[in-house]
């Protein structure tokens, strides 16, 4: 019980962060939010973010639950934290690079949806928002359960 605590605070305390980073992309502070983003992933993760940015999306939820041992709360982080990195890249206009990472938040997120029982009106509005900046219609491919 005492880990799922403490997974559920990180997940409440990351979205205090993504909302905060997104604030400084809206002001244009890209230098200042793209350093939080790196100190969350050591913060949130234990990890640098290059490791994690690495991981191809198609071995993404296998590399992360087998060989980093990430739960779902972990993963659910990390796609906030791929949300935020695209969003940082979008705003700077730099549209191509932000692609890997909204891909990537969608998987994730697609993912710890279809394993949670419960529904969340904020993720599936996450959903929608990741597909069409995708140009997407629909989940990107099913998600194998765990």
């Amino acid at each position: 019980m005492y880990q799922k605590d403490y997974i559920l605070r990180m997940i409440e305390m990351i979205g205090e962060l993504i909302a905060g980073l997104l604030g400084l992309i809206k002001k244009g502070e890209f230098q200042q939010a793209q350093q939080s983003i790196e100190n969350a992933y050591y913060t949130f993760l234990q990890q640098d973010a290059s490791l994690l940015q690495n991981i191809p999306a198609d071995r993404l939820t296998d590399t992360l639950l087998q060989e980093h041992n990430y739960t779902h709360g972990h993963l659910e982080i990390l796609s906030e934290l791929f949300f935020a990195q695209a969003e940082l890249f979008y705003a700077q206009g730099k549209v191509k690079e932000s692609l890997p990472f909204y891909e990537k938040s969608l998987l994730l997120l697609s993912f710890t949806e279809k394993v949670s029982k419960s529904w969340s009106d904020e993720k599936q509005e996450r959903l929608s928002y990741l597909r069409k900046q995708l140009g997407i219609s629909e989940d990107p491919e099913p998600v194998e359960l765990q």
